[in-house]
C-alpha cells in the first residue's frame, strides 16, 4: 500500500514537472480568458427589502366605555360592514335616557318660567294697592287738616271762655270743658298729623311696588334666555349620545383579515385605544432601503425582480411606485452609518396571486430586490472581472491578441456586478484576461487555460 501511495506521487510530480517545462519552453504565461460578445446586458440596484401592506385600518374606541369580548383573532377574514366590536348597550341606552331626561326637564322649566300669570296678577294687585294708598293718603290729608281746623277752633273758644271766666259769665266748669276740649283737639290733630306721615312713607314704599313686580317679569325672561341656551347644550348632548349610539357598533371597513387582536375581554377603555388592526394582502407591497448614490438611478415604473427564500425558486417581477423625498441615517450590520432612501415597489397582480395562494405571503417577510434601471438586447459585454482601472483613472483590460497580452483602454456603458458593456476598444470575438495577475506586462506572451 506504502509503495502505491509513493508511486502515485512520484507520477504526479512528474507531470507537474513536464507542464512547467512546457511552459518554460514557449515562454507563455497561462491566462483565463473570455470571448468579447454581443447579449443582452442589464443595469441594476440590487438591495434587501421586505413586504408590508399598503394601508392597514385601525379600529379603536370612539369614546370611553365597556366594550363587550372579541371573539375575532389574527388571521380571520372579515368583510366590509360585518360588526367586529361593540361598545355594552345598556351603558349606551342609559347615557341617552339621561341625556333625554336633561332636554325635557329644561323644556318644562322653561315653560314654567315663560307663565307670568302670577306675576302680572301681583302687578295689577301693586297698582291697584298704590291707587288705594294714594286715597289714603289723600283721607290723612284731609284729616289733618279738619284737626288743625279743630284745634285752632278750640283755642280761640278757650281763650273766650276764660275772658268770660274772669267776668263771671262763664263758669268754672265750662272753662274745664274748654280746657280739655282744646287738649284733646290738640292731641288729635298731632295724631292726624303722624297719621299722615306714615301713610306717606307708606305710600313711597308702595309706589315701588309695580317697579318691582315689572323688573321681577324682566328678570325670568332673561332667565328663559338662560334656559333656552341650557336646552340648546342639552338638545347636542343628545345628539351626541345617539351619535354615540350608533359609533357604539364598529364594523369592518374592507374586505379583509385581521392583522392584530389587541383586546380580547371585556372591559372599561379609554377613547381611541386601540381594538383591532385589519388589512388587504391585495394590497400588499415591498420596501425597500436604497443607498442614496445608488437611488438616483432608480424611476419610478421600473421594473424589478423579487427573489429570496419567502418567494420561491421563481422570480416574481413588481414595478416601482413610489420613491421617498427625503432620506434617512441607517447603521449597517458593519456598523457603518449610511444614507438611504425608501423606495416602494408593486407586485404584479398575477404573482402575487400566485404568492398568495402558493407561498401564503405576508406582511414583514425578507425578500430580494432587484431594480433594473436600464437594459440593451445586443451590447458588446465581457465580464466584469476583466475590467482594472489605470494608474490614471482609465478602464483597461488585457486583450489577447496574436498569443500575447496587449493592454487596452476601455470606454463603458452599462455594468453591473458581473459584467459590462464596452463602448469603445474591443471588438465582438475578441478575448480578453479574466482577473489578470499584477505581475502581467504589456506584451507579454500568454496562453489560454482550457
Amino acid at each position: 500500500m506504502k509503495s502505491l501511495s509513493r508511486s502515485l506521487l512520484m507520477i504526479a510530480a512528474g507531470l507537474i514537472a513536464i507542464g512547467w517545462l512546457a511552459v518554460r519552453w514557449n515562454g507563455a504565461t497561462l491566462v483565463e480568458s473570455d470571448l468579447v460578445t454581443k447579449r443582452a446586458i442589464r443595469e441594476f440596484v440590487e438591495e434587501e427589502g421586505k413586504t408590508r401592506l399598503a394601508e392597514t385600518y385601525l379600529i379603536s374606541m370612539p369614546f370611553e366605555g365597556r366594550v363587550e369580548s372579541i371573539e375575532l383573532t389574527e388571521g380571520m377574514r372579515v368583510t366590509k360592514g360585518q360588526v367586529l366590536a361593540r361598545i355594552v348597550q345598556l351603558d349606551l341606552d342609559l347615557n341617552v335616557a339621561a341625556a333625554q331626561a336633561a332636554v325635557d326637564r329644561l323644556k318644562a322649566s322653561i315653560r314654567e318660567n315663560d307663565d307670568t300669570s302670577v306675576e302680572y296678577t301681583g302687578l295689577e294687585q301693586a297698582r291697584n294697592y298704590v291707587d288705594s294708598m294714594n286715597r289714603t293718603v289723600e283721607a290723612a290729608a284731609a284729616r289733618v287738616k279738619s284737626g288743625e281746623a279743630k284745634k285752632n277752633y278750640a283755642a280761640k273758644n278757650l281763650g273766650r271762655v276764660r275772658d268770660l271766666n274772669a267776668q263771671n259769665v262763664r263758669t268754672d266748669d265750662e272753662l274745664e270743658k274748654a280746657e280739655v276740649t282744646d287738649v284733646e283737639s290738640t292731641v288729635n290733630y298731632q295724631q292726624d298729623v303722624l297719621v299722615h306721615r306714615a301713610v306717606e312713607s307708606m305710600r313711597a314704599a308702595t309706589a315701588l311696588l309695580p317697579t318691582a313686580v315689572r323688573q321681577y317679569i324682566a328678570r325670568k325672561g332673561l332667565s328663559s334666555k338662560v334656559l333656552e341656551k341650557q336646552l340648546v347644550e342639552a338638545e347636542v348632548q343628545l345628539q351626541q349620545m345617539n351619535k354615540d349610539l350608533g359609533r357604539g357598533v364598529m364594523t369592518s371597513p374592507i374586505d379583509g383579515v385581521v392583522l392584530a387582536r389587541l383586546v380580547g375581554n371585556e372591559r372599561q377603555l379609554a377613547a381611541g385605544a386601540e381594538l383591532l388592526r385589519l388589512g388587504r394582502y391585495e394590497d400588499l407591497e415591498i420596501e425597500s432601503d436604497i443607498l442614496s448614490q445608488e437611488v438616483v438611478r432608480v424611476k419610478e415604473d421600473q421594473v424589478a425582480e423579487i427573489s429570496g427564500p419567502a418567494i420561491g425558486r421563481q422570480l416574481v417581477h413588481a414595478r416601482v411606485s413610489r420613491i421617498y423625498p427625503a432620506g434617512f441615517t441607517k447603521v449597517s450590520s458593519l456598523g457603518v452609518e449610511q444614507q438611504r432612501v425608501k423606495v416602494v415597489l408593486q407586485f404584479n397582480p398575477e404573482d402575487l396571486d400566485t404568492l398568495r395562494t402558493e407561498r401564503n405571503l405576508g406582511s414583514d417577510y425578507r425578500v430580494r430586490v432587484r431594480i433594473i434601471t436600464a437594459e440593451k438586447t445586443a451590447a458588446l459585454v465581457i465580464p466584469r472581472s476583466a475590467l482594472f482601472r489605470s494608474p490614471a483613472g482609465e478602464w483597461q483590460v488585457y486583450a489577447i491578441r496574436d498569443g500575447r497580452a496587449v493592454l487596452q483602454d476601455v470606454e463603458l456603458g452599462l455594468s453591473n456586478d458581473d459584467e459590462a458593456e464596452i463602448v469603445a476598444g474591443l471588438e465582438t470575438d475578441e478575448r480578453v484576461v479574466l482577473a489578470p495577475e499584477t505581475n502581467l506586462a504589456n506584451g507579454q506572451r500568454v496562453e489560454t487555460k482550457p
